[in-house]
């Protein structure tokens, strides 16, 4: 680690240590962020992850608030590591032992995970920003085009594919969301789910979260039945998993977007183009599914 990384690690590191305790050891770097450096760090005698924020993370719709008042309102609802400090360049939380998540292991704890968004949606704390599908893909187009890139065809889709989608689940009384449940972001420890990366937290829809989690942890129909289970304290109708399945493609529309527009502003080392091309691809798949338009009529 050197460089303009390592400046910028020390330069937090001399911040933190006077409000939260000497620094015991080395820091060391945690794979896996596509967004931020993320590294686990012994602050005070105990130990922490420090979050330093990408380059421009503004104009991805993230707002450092936010993320700092959902993450501290999910670990007081126990299913996050509690907020220590915050900056708007970086984030220092509890560092929680525990299985960093993989589909199949997400996909054992549907239920749970319904029962912590139900509980995280219904909590009352109102966030300063907004999280809503259509409107990040008009605004990540707009930052592609003054940055000189271009959109790929597939983006042209996803936006016809997300107002179609929001004319029959309109936002209309939003709630907070997590809003990234990535396979990574979804961990266990003592036999709790944990949720983690808070940054895209925002007022939305609350069934992204759900469509959200299921689409990136691969879900069967029966694993999405059992996550909307968790949520709604009740069986599915065919109603609820018909909206999950519109949001799953409403999912795969925003990570698509999201990998255009990195390309264009992140330095780090990821190859963000197959990364779009993916979800662009899964999104098109699940468009031509047999079923596409009875979960429109369903979920109507």
């Amino acid at each position: 680690m050197g460089g303009r990384s390592a400046e910028e690690l020390d330069h937090v590191l001399a911040q933190l240590t006077p409000r939260v305790g000497a620094l015991d050891g080395e820091p060391l770097l945690l794979e896996g962020g596509i967004t931020n450096r993320n590294y686990r760090v012994r602050l005070g005698g105990r130990d922490c992850v420090l979050r330093l924020a990408g380059k421009d993370t503004s104009l991805l719709g993230i707002d450092r608030e936010a993320e700092r008042m959902a993450n501290q309102k999910a670990a007081e609802l126990g299913f996050a590591p509690g907020v220590l400090a915050a900056d708007e360049q970086w984030l220092l939380t509890e560092y929680i032992d525990g299985a960093a998540g993989e589909p199949p292991a997400v996909r054992q704890v549907a239920k749970a995970i319904g029962e912590a968004l139900r509980a995280f949606h219904a909590s009352g704390v109102e966030l300063p920003t907004r999280f809503w599908v259509p409107e990040l893909l008009d605004a990540y187009a707009e930052v592609v085009r003054q940055r000189g890139g271009r959109l790929p065809d597939a983006y042209g889709r996803a936006r016809e594919l997300t107002a179609r989608i929001a004319e029959v689940l309109p936002l209309t009384k939003a709630v907070p969301c997590h809003d990234d449940l990535l396979p990574g972001n979804v961990m266990r420890a003592d036999g709790k789910v944990i949720l983690v990366d808070w940054e895209y937290a925002g007022m939305g829809h609350p069934m992204f979260d759900l469509g959200n989690v299921a689409v990136n942890n691969e879900f069967t129909d029966l694993e999405a039945a059992q996550l909307l289970t968790g949520y709604l304290g009740r069986e599915p109708s065919a109603a609820d998993q018909a909206r999950v399945s519109l949001m799953r493609i409403m999912s795969d529309a925003r990570e698509g977007a999201w990998g255009v527009i990195q390309g264009v502003i992140s330095e780090l080392d990821f190859d963000f183009g197959a990364y779009a091309a993916k979800h662009f691809d899964r999104l098109t798949a699940a468009a031509g599914s047999p079923q596409f338009e009875e979960w429109f009529a369903a979920a109507a």
